[in-house]
């Protein structure tokens, strides 16, 4: 501290020496020793120390020469001037220091203070200044010693770091998740907890912290044993780790949590503190599971759909393969449905299959799975069925179990149905299929109960007809094929049209053409349930053609709407073995304007295999032409890869079969990463068949596959929505598409 009032010019000198006089006026020796020692401490400090009269009327004592580092005014200038230090003050600081050191003069107490100074150059520089008041053995003040500190970068720093805690501690507290800091010790305390547990779990800090047991004890049961082992063996690697668990929330909400922890070693690598954000994903695992439920339910009933049906078909067919056991499959059609839907309208009907669904559960067994795969058709499966006539061992007979059930469904339809303020009698017509006398296999069972379940509508409605083998092959054999003539002859096709993707871009590159039969009912029949009917009858050739011709066709029409894209159709086994069948396909292209560059052939994998010399000779003559070459459902044939590698193949199509479920399913990622590298090895493109989620998707980009198509970008369409669909700057936000 320095003295504000006016004082007389002193040499600095003399109040040196002055300052280590003896009474007498002498100094002896050991007082020039300590005033040697005293001169060179003070010179030497990188702070400036001070000694200033305890009376305001004497001049400064003494300063070290650093003073004109930190003040910028020198020494003498420092001791002679007792307003020069003044004079540094920052104008904003000047009055609260001026303050204090009235106030320390007045008391006697210490000074101490921050404030800024003003260099002669113009800097800022921030001060820190501690001063005390010395006395003699009376009691007398004699002097005040004072140090000052440049603390510049402290005050720079604290100011950073109150910023940064500031700006990161509200960052923290605000965001939807809860950030923990736990102690890697044996009892795996907590030190910090973010307050957005008390929102999430209803938990505050402080019971959080003050129980080191409590996020051990609130974890979900079925987690507890999991998360526990996760969360040691993270800490004991010392790498970042991510789980997910649930707790249990103070009100008994069940909460889902992913937890992204890193481990903070010290000096010797040890774990000392686990650092961890745990996010709130209870919306998206809710979301998943409801996916996951519609996945395998229908949507407007509950009940189990197709594909579920399919799945636990099989596994039953296994099972009952394995114990000599029974399974029977119903089909069960209401009778005269579109006749409520035209009467009352769709909204009338989804009620009354909801209502008849309901019915259907209550006149099967628990044990009996009732599905509805679309429409007014539902299926029910009855497994595990004894075998033996009688049925011992608590197991119902097959033949008894199937007529049961039929009965049972029947008398449930007896009492009528409410809908829309109308009461309704409804009849169902069942068919009866039974493994094993009637089928081995799901399809063959499946079409069947279909078979028997069309004979049952033709006796008259609300009956049931177990399958017979005599005649039903031959009735459904002959309703086909008569229908297919029909549709041949009057050309009742239509194309379908699906998407190809480039998948790093999600831009559509072109389409694959998809031929489809349309029912009288509204229904499309596939390609699967008629095409080989079609080849064994001599058909083939003429629906190929049709196909040609429709694709030069839509072609013109896109063009003139300003679109040209790929596109790709099949050949069947008979089609590429047609006859001048390089003719047949380009004639009709190079006539329509359409470049043949643009089109792609595809044969499947076993077709290729099939005949393969031949087959050779074909598609090079094909390719000669101008055209592209697919090998579609690759993986699923016998390819000899010596005679692959000399077709003139563009594009390989990886079959679905491995797609699915790519991104979990290590055997599947391994084998198209295997096909992707062989494609480009040979010189081909990889295309991806059948991607239906998002995480398919970007399993494949990672693997380097190029192009894709599937639901999740859209299903096939009618042409008339593809121009649509191509100005989308996304496919995967397409309607209608798979989850995503």
């Amino acid at each position: 501290m320095t003295s504000e009032t006016e004082a007389p010019h002193v040499d600095p000198s003399s109040t040196r020496e002055g300052y280590f006089e003896t009474p007498s006026g002498r100094k002896d020796d050991r007082l020039r020793e300590l005033e040697l020692r005293y001169r060179g401490i003070i010179d030497q400090l990188p702070a400036v120390l001070y000694v200033d009269s305890a009376v305001d009327t004497d001049p400064m004592i003494d300063v070290s020469p650093s003073v004109i580092d930190l003040l910028g005014i020198s020494r003498e200038e420092f001791l002679s001037r007792p307003y020069a230090w003044a004079e540094t003050i920052h104008p904003e600081d000047l009055d609260r220091v001026t303050a204090e050191s009235q106030r320390s003069d007045r008391t006697g107490e210490p000074f101490r203070m921050e404030y800024r100074v003003v260099h002669p150059d113009g800097h800022t520089a921030w001060v820190r200044e501690d001063a005390v008041l010395i006395a003699d053995d009376g009691g007398r003040p004699l002097h005040w010693l004072g140090l000052m500190l440049d603390v510049t970068e402290l005050i720079r720093t604290q100011a950073e770091l109150h910023e940064a805690r500031t700006k990161y501690g509200a960052l923290v507290e605000q965001i939807p998740a809860i950030v923990y800091v736990d102690v890697a010790d044996a009892n795996m305390s907590t030190s910090y907890v973010s307050p957005q547990i008390e929102e999430i779990l209803g938990y505050n800090q402080q019971e959080y912290i003050d129980d080191p047991q409590l996020w051990e004890n609130i974890l979900h049961p079925d987690d507890r044993e999991e998360a526990m082992a996760t969360y040691l063996r993270g800490r004991e690697s010392g790498g970042p780790f991510v789980f997910e668990y649930r707790l249990l929330a103070r009100d008994g909400r069940t909460v889902w949590f992913r937890d992204s922890a890193i481990v903070l070693t010290d000096a010797l690598g040890r774990a000392e503190y686990i650092q961890g954000v745990m996010l709130d994903i209870t919306d998206g695992k809710l979301a998943e599971e409801r996916i996951a439920f519609l996945a395998y339910h229908d949507r407007l009933t509950g009940l189990p759909n197709r594909t579920m049906f399919d799945e636990l078909l099989g596994l039953s067919l296994a099972r009952a393969k394995r114990h000599q056991l029974g399974v029977v499959v119903v089909t069960v059609d209401l009778d005269d449905f579109k006749l409520v839907n035209d009467s009352l309208g769709h909204e009338a009907g989804d009620l009354l299959l909801v209502q008849f669904a309901q019915r259907l559960s209550e006149a099967t067994r628990e044990t009996d799975l009732v599905a509805r795969p679309g429409g007014d058709e539902f299926l029910l499966l009855l497994a595990d069925l004894d075998r033996s006539p009688a049925g011992p061992g608590g197991h119902e007979s097959v033949s008894v179990a199937a007529e049961s059930v039929a009965l049972r469904i029947q008398e449930a339809l007896r009492t009528p149905f409410t809908v829309a303020d109308t009461e309704l009698y409804i009849t169902a017509s069942l068919g009866i299929s039974q493994f094993p006398e009637d089928a081995l296999d799901s399809p063959t069972l499946l079409k069947n109960a279909e078979t028997a379940m069309f004979r049952s509508k033709r006796s008259g409605p609300g009956g049931y007809v177990l399958h017979a083998k005599d005649d039903a092959d031959s009735i459904v054999r002959l309703s086909m094929s008569t229908r297919l003539r029909r549709a041949v002859e009057q050309e009742q096709w239509m194309l379908h049209y699906q998407p190809l993707i480039d998948l790093a871009t999600a831009e559509m590159i072109g389409v694959e053409a998809l031929i489809r039969w349309p029912e009288p009912n509204g229904g499309l029949v596939p390609p699967g349930d008629f095409i080989p009917m079609a080849e064994e009858m001599g058909l083939i050739e003429a629906i190929g053609a049709w196909v040609i011709e429709e694709v030069c066709r839509q072609d013109r029409v896109w063009r003139e709407q300003g679109l040209e894209l790929d596109i790709s159709f099949n050949l069947s086994p008979r089609q590429l073995w047609q006859d001048s069948i390089a003719d047949r396909i380009v004639m009709p292209i190079l006539g329509s304007g359409m470049d043949p560059t643009r089109v792609t052939v595809e044969i499947t994998e076993s077709t290729a295999m099939t005949n393969p010399d031949r087959t050779l000779g074909i598609l090079h003559e094909l390719h000669a032409r101008g055209l592209k070459l697919a090998i579609d459902d690759f993986g699923t044939g016998y390819s000899s890869l010596a005679r692959l590698r000399y077709m003139p193949v563009d594009i390989l199509k990886i079959d679905r079969s491995f797609v699915r479920e790519l991104d979990r399913d290590d055997q599947n990622a391994s084998m198209v990463s295997a096909m992707v590298a062989l494609a480009s090895n040979l010189g081909m493109t990889p295309l991806a068949e059948g991607i239906e989620t998002e995480a398919e998707w970007r399993a494949l980009v990672e693997r380097g596959c190029e192009h894709g198509q599937g639901f999740f970008f859209s299903r096939p369409v009618p042409a008339d929505q593809i121009v649509a669909i191509h100005r989308r700057a996304s496919l995967h936000v397409v309607e209608g598409g798979a989850a995503g």
